[in-house]
């Protein structure tokens, strides 16, 4: 299934663009704030998103699973 480790790229990529961000703010409070702030609510949303593709792999594997037992 693609899905899956895609998603978890995904979410590895957007935990990493967060902590990339948050440090670059902790260095410099005061440079590009709203460049930074921007940059972490893109990747906490990215986040979500791929979280929700893995919950609904797993429901969907699990209703195929299902049918076929």
């Amino acid at each position: 299934m693609q899905a899956l480790p895609i998603a978890a790229a995904g979410l590895n990529d957007a935990a990493n663009r967060f902590d990339a961000s948050a440090r670059r703010t902790a260095a410099a409070p005061l440079d590009d704030l709203v460049k930074e702030t921007v940059e972490r609510i893109e990747a906490k949303t990215a986040f979500k998103a791929n979280a929700a593709v893995i919950r609904t792999a797993d429901q969907m594997t699990g209703t195929l699973l299902d049918m076929l037992a």
